[in-house]
């Protein structure tokens, strides 16, 4: 299979070592010649790398690298059976792109998007052929991250997401099925921790190293949400968070906070710009935590019952299944184990216990809890065995 990538950047130019170092042959496509040079060096120079480690033999990178076919020219797309696109989160860039690029692939080409947070339905309404269009999102950076979530749109044609999922299984990754909702199973499951984590800091109920104290080291955690924040970068997390508000009709759980607004508008981005919740600054002075084992578990069960109330509404609106969601937030995000699996384990009563405490304090309808979880709160059942929770634990 040739296949087509349009965009160099970090996520394109992840991609194409990708579906590269799988044995394609790839057409990686962009019109800023600086960026395409810069782009291609950077893949050789990561194959050699993972050659020199032992990780790939060298003539395994080297017949990697001589798969890889940089062009300025959509045209050079026309022998290619899959195209994927990997560039601006605009919705009126990428349904143009499609629409040039319907007029030069055969019409048997699959066409498919790595968006991260537009709806895959509205990309692929630019499309005569809308059937054999999909969904294909990697996580950053696409060479090492495990996870890809495959997306049918409304229009796509029965059948497609299995070879899709047989395909992305085939380049060495896990895919996950998922419907076309905001944010996917990563982007929405997640958003409590970052937005939970901030409402507790605002309160003054704790400050940024204590609540990333106790998520790492209480939860097991392998960042904290404030240092998680900055690693992404505030431009990035606060803009998806807004998208998912937005796009869920400014439903109160996804809810942005003034205060990450705040960082984005004045430039303090995080790592990449030396300032965020920390001060990245050389020598600047890091908050100590309050490791109070009480304040922490209190902070702990907080978000984590967000979170898995967050998974059990996913669940029950059918976003995904739950052998999928466990294995998006495990291996997508890095979560310590699978919300579900969490759950069973605290017991649903007692998660929904800690919502319905929430929701008592603040009438604010982001602790609104699941039906699902209430559900299985009064028949006393786990989530992934539906057996009967034990009367004494």
């Amino acid at each position: 299979m040739t296949i087509g990538i349009i965009g160099s950047g970090a996520m394109g130019a992840g991609i194409a070592q990708v579906v590269a170092t799988a044995g394609h042959a790839v057409r990686l496509l962009d019109q800023n010649a600086a960026a395409l040079e810069k782009a291609t060096a950077g893949i050789a120079a990561s194959l050699r790398k993972l050659a020199e480690k032992g990780k790939l033999t060298t003539e395994a990178a080297g017949a990697a690298i001589a798969r890889l076919h940089p062009t300025a020219s959509m045209a050079d797309f026309a022998d290619c059976e899959l195209v994927l696109e990997a560039i601006v989160e605009d919705l009126a860039v990428k349904q143009q792109v499609f629409r040039q690029l319907e007029n030069i692939v055969n019409s048997e080409c699959i066409l498919a998007t790595n968006t991260s947070s537009l709806s895959v339905t509205s990309i692929a309404a630019a499309c005569r052929r809308p059937e054999r269009f999909v969904g294909i999102h990697f996580f950053n950076p696409a060479p090492l991250m495990q996870l890809v979530e495959v997306i049918p749109a409304v229009q796509t044609r029965p059948g497609l997401t299995d070879d899709i999922k047989a395909l992305v299984a085939s380049w060495g990754k896990r895919p996950v099925l998922t419907q076309d909702t905001p944010g996917f199973i990563v982007n929405r499951v997640a958003r409590p921790f970052y937005g939970e984590a901030i409402r507790i800091l605002e309160e003054g109920i704790a400050d940024i190293a204590t609540i990333d104290w106790a998520l790492t080291e209480l939860g097991g955690f392998r960042m904290g949400p404030f240092a998680l924040m900055d690693f992404i970068g505030h431009d990035v997390n606060y803009r998806v968070t807004e998208s998912v508000f937005t796009a869920f009709f400014y439903d109160p759980r996804y809810r942005p906070s003034f205060t990450q607004k705040r960082l984005f508008e004045a430039g303090y981005y995080g790592r990449k710009a030396g300032r965020g919740f920390y001060d990245y600054a050389p020598g600047a002075a890091q908050p100590t935590p309050n490791r109070d084992a009480a304040l922490g578990q209190r902070i702990l069960y907080r978000v984590l019952a967000m979170l898995i109330n967050e998974a059990a509404e996913a669940l029950y609106l059918r976003v995904a299944s739950a052998p999928d969601l466990e294995l998006a937030m495990t291996t997508g995000v890095n979560y310590p184990k699978g919300l579900l699996a969490w759950a069973d384990e605290l017991g649903p009563a007692q998660v929904l216990a800690t919502l319905d405490d929430l929701y008592h304090d603040y009438h604010d309808d982001r602790y609104r809890a699941s039906v699902l979880l209430r559900r299985l709160a009064r028949e006393n059942r786990y989530f992934l065995t539906h057996e009967p929770v034990p009367a004494i634990r």
